[in-house]
């Protein structure tokens, strides 16, 4: 029994050697030994170009602006020549949407202080020359005297009477008659 004591020891001994041994630290260099490693780089390499800030061009943009303004001024003139104000037969008095389109007019000459009109008076055929003449320039007088009570600077406004003689319509009849009485806005 002792000797399977001493064999057991034994055994136990040879592991722990073994173990021990297996277990040894190494040291390790990263330079090889007694040679010196030159490094050098061949290669040209260039950072990338930084990414180029759009720039704007001041030139484009007021170009750009003053067409926009020149379009929105050229509807505004077309909207200021295209709607005539109508009277009644003998009259010179405005309607209520006479008033209501001569407030869209002067808005129109107020965003716009350098359009110049001209207000035209027309009357139909019926009655004398004369009389057609002073109640066409009543009427453009009427329509210029509301423009100037909304604002409107008289100066850039000038009356004209045409009478009975450039009619809309030619027609003999109170439809024509009807569109003819009325007031005329011309851009100079």
């Amino acid at each position: 029994m002792k000797s399977r004591w001493n064999l057991a020891v034994l055994v136990v001994l040879a592991m722990a050697l073994m173990v021990g041994a297996g277990c040894a630290k190494k040291t390790t260099s990263s330079t090889p030994p007694d040679s010196q490693v030159e490094v050098t780089d061949d290669s040209s390499w260039t950072p990338p170009p930084a990414p180029e800030e759009k720039k704007v061009d001041e030139a484009a943009l007021a170009a750009e602006a003053a067409e926009r303004e020149a379009r929105a001024k050229a509807e505004a003139v077309e909207e200021l020549t295209s709607v005539t104000i109508l009277f009644d037969f003998d009259s010179y008095e405005l309607s209520e949407e006479a008033r209501s389109m001569l407030a869209l007019k002067a808005n129109i000459m107020r965003q716009y202080d350098d359009v110049r009109v001209v207000i035209e008076g027309h009357c139909d055929e019926r009655g004398t020359e004369e009389y057609n003449l002073a109640l066409g320039e009543r009427r453009a007088r009427a329509a210029y005297e509301h423009l100037v009570i909304l604002g409107v600077a008289p100066e850039r406004m000038s009356l004209v009477s045409f009478g009975e003689e450039q009619p809309v319509d030619p027609g003999h009849n109170e439809t024509a008659w009807a569109k003819n009485r009325r007031a005329e806005f011309v851009v100079q």
